[in-house]
């Protein structure tokens, strides 16, 4: 009897103890808060790969929280132009944007050595220069004068010269020839005589500043 005695007070303090801990763990759980962002885009749904991408992150984020991180894409155009969401994440009227850094040149010159150039480096060099050479913690510098925190958001491939209609065989080729293709190759092929045509269609990912916590 006595025995069962003091089992039975062990389990009632054991169940006790449980209870007791899972109360003060409930409201931890209950208070764990749920984050809904909004991230526009610099491209249309027609580029399904890179706005695809987009797509992916958002609901690659939202299953791995359980649904409590969710992020709500939008294609450039569709909330604003999509030159317009780096401003707008700066200014924190949205949380997030992908673009590529080669559309902010205006800003910053810097900028756009954290995308791809013509006849850049290919992806595995990019992604070395970022986490093993100092590029990442460049290209947090650059942004922090503008709020924002960028991370790589899809491998970054050098530009190749171009697709053209006629065969290029001379410089003087380029005299009358309208080419996008944005920045340093955009200022030669300018100076070859041809006109450089910034459209959207690249790829980052940056966030303000002020919710980096939040989720790096």
């Amino acid at each position: 009897m006595n025995e069962r005695r003091r089992f039975l007070r062990k389990a009632t303090g054991a169940a006790a103890a449980v209870a007791a801990m899972t109360l003060v763990d409930a409201p931890n759980v209950i208070a764990q808060q749920k984050i809904q962002w909004r991230m526009s885009t610099a491209w249309t749904p027609a580029l399904d790969v890179l706005q695809g991408a987009a797509v992916r992150l958002a609901r690659v984020l939202d299953e791995m929280t359980g649904g409590r991180f969710r992020i709500d894409v939008m294609p450039g155009g569709q909330i604003m132009g999509p030159f317009e969401c780096f401003d707008a994440t700066s200014k924190g009227t949205i949380e997030a944007f992908m673009a590529s850094p080669q559309y902010w040149t205006h800003k910053d010159p810097a900028m756009e050595w954290f995308g791809t150039i013509p006849f850049g480096m290919n992806p595995q060099g990019m992604s070395a220069w970022y986490y093993q050479g100092d590029g990442l913690k460049l290209w947090e510098e650059a942004y922090g004068a503008f709020n924002l925190v960028p991370r790589p958001a899809l491998t970054v491939a050098p530009q190749m010269a171009g697709w053209f209609r006629k065969k290029i065989n001379t410089i003087a080729d380029y005299k009358g020839l309208r080419m996008r293709i944005p920045n340093l190759g955009g200022k030669v092929v300018t100076r070859a005589g041809g006109t450089a045509v910034l459209t959207p269609g690249f790829r980052y990912l940056c966030i303000t500043r002020t919710r980096r916590d939040r989720c790096l």
